[in-house]
């Protein structure tokens, strides 16, 4: 089976993604075991000495007044993770766990927090066991890290709460370490605390969003070009001289996606036959700019998260041989750039909603029935299809509500500003999966629009064929007479979800941005 080794350099993107959701294995190199082992010596060392440090001789938070002596430390340690384990609400995702765990056992594993190397190995072990600890959608604030999600990780190591096991049931976590031979961790000074105190939820979901957002917007792109194609629309608005006096990179490589999409259609170009226009409609002529103002807003947050990876988010930090109190904890770069990905999200559902419902007006979709109905008065089409679009969006209005603009003191106004990532985060897995389905519709509206349209004389573009032959084969029925529509809705979103629509587009066109 497949590894990521984990250095004491951070890993890349495509690794912690590998992790979450491809389940490869994990590998300490000796290179981050011997930063753990030096940054542990200087852990050991302030340990032994009469003068109270943060996290290693004292109580947390507010509570940082009161020294510990020596004899409650591992008590300490293990009680700041059983009470930290506050989280409630429904389990998050088994994917956002593991790049979590994985996140800050890359952190563990850089030499910054002084966690001795067998904490770091016991957490690699979880991985590889496909053991997912229960973590639960509230309880981080997004400051002094994902506090609650990563207890409820550091709750598993110690062989208390609850876990998934790689056959998907929940299990003691005491009951699925010892079925893979792992002993439960015994936390020394500091190492609790360094457990909890990360960015890594939020991060990890700002990861998979990117990953995924990037799909959406190579969908959005094809969805666009099948509905101008559909429309009748000019393709002369993607030239990229056009684009070229306003050089912004996104909006260049969604009009390249678009006008290799529509190469060679028969459809394109005859806006001024039936209903003769000038211009196309916003929705329409303007898909490149908005699609485009999206990858950049992506380009941003993957060098955003690019920073983060590099980080190592704990408090204090052992850099130099010294312990110093920091504040790198705080996660308003990630919430913003999080906040920032659903404003787009939302902006580009609305859009490709506007496209939908144009090609259902018989007064705007030059020439297409009602609806794109078989019969129109007895038949409704696809009427409703764009009321659960049009839903849809209005929900990812909603969420593209900011969350970093919020801050609840907390901890007896010690922590008296946090960034909120992760809700953030939670928003924006939530908007993503929201535009999946706003596409999908799309994308089964225009196919059906483009079925109705051509002819022998008037033929799709060889791509727009092949996207046509894939819905098909896929299981999404052509035109006809009304029927049960839910399921159809459910294989376009699906289509659009794992790629299909996309994968047959680039069969014709070849890899599209």
């Amino acid at each position: 089976m497949p590894s990521v080794v984990l250095h004491s350099t951070p890993p890349t993107a495509a690794e912690v993604l590998a992790v979450a959701r491809g389940n490869v294995l994990v590998e300490l190199a000796d290179d981050a075991v011997a930063a753990m082992d030096a940054s542990r010596r200087v852990i050991d060392e302030l340990a032994a000495a009469p003068e109270p440090v943060y996290g290693v001789s004292t109580g947390f938070g507010a509570l940082a007044v009161r020294s510990i002596a020596p004899e409650l430390r591992t008590r300490l340690q293990r009680n700041i993770v059983r009470s930290h384990a506050a989280g409630l609400g429904p389990r998050v995702e088994r994917e956002v766990v593991r790049a979590l765990m994985f996140l800050r056992l890359k952190t563990l594993a850089s030499g910054h927090t002084g966690v001795r190397a067998e904490v770091a190995h016991a957490m690699a072990a979880l991985l590889n066991a496909g053991i997912t600890p229960v973590v639960h959608e509230h309880g981080s604030l997004g400051c002094s890290g994902d506090l609650a999600p990563l207890a409820h990780c550091a709750l598993t190591l110690l062989g208390e709460g609850q876990a998934e096991g790689r056959d998907g049931e929940l299990h003691s976590a005491a009951e699925l370490l010892d079925r893979h031979g792992i002993a439960p961790v015994e936390l020394r000074e500091k190492e609790g605390l360094a457990l909890l105190n990360g960015t890594d939820g939020m991060l990890g979901m700002l990861l998979l969003a990117c990953e995924d957002l990037g799909r959406l917007l190579t969908s959005a792109d094809v969805t666009a070009a099948l509905t101008l194609e559909a429309l009748l629309g000019t393709e002369q608005v993607l030239a990229p001289e056009l684009h070229a006096v306003r050089p912004h990179p996104g909006q260049a490589a969604s009009a390249a996606n678009m006008r290799r999409v529509l190469a060679g259609s028969g459809l394109t170009g005859h806006h001024q036959d039936s209903a003769p226009r000038v211009q196309d409609a916003y929705s329409v002529r303007c898909a490149p700019q908005v699609a485009g103002a999206g990858r950049d807003t992506l380009a941003h947050a993957r060098a955003v998260a690019e920073r983060e990876l590099a980080a190592a988010v704990d408090n204090p930090v052992v850099v130099d041989g010294r312990v110093s109190s920091n504040g790198n904890f705080h996660g308003a770069p990630v919430g913003y750039v999080l906040d920032f990905l659903a404003i787009a999200v939302a902006d580009l559902a609305s859009m490709a909603e506007r496209r939908t419902d144009r090609l259902l007006d018989r007064h705007r979709s030059h020439g297409l029935p009602p609806f794109l109905a078989d019969d129109p008065g007895v038949d409704s089409g696809l009427m409703i299809a764009q009321y659960t679009q049009a839903a849809l969006v209005s929900d990812l209005k909603r969420l593209a509500q900011p969350a970093s603009v919020d801050s609840i003191p907390s901890s007896a106004m010690q922590e008296d500003h946090v960034s909120m990532g992760w809700s953030a985060a939670r928003k924006l897995r939530t908007a993503l999966t929201l535009l999946t389905r706003v596409l999908g519709i799309e994308f089964y509206a225009a196919t059906r629009a483009i079925e109705l349209r051509a002819t022998a004389e008037l033929r799709p573009a060889p791509a727009t064929r092949a996207v046509l032959a894939a819905a098909r084969g896929g299981g999404l029925e052509g035109p006809g007479a009304d029927r049960f529509l839910a399921p159809e809705l459910a294989v376009a979103e699906h289509l659009v979800a794992d790629g299909s629509l996309v994968r047959a587009a680039e069969s014709v066109t070849g890899p599209l941005a």
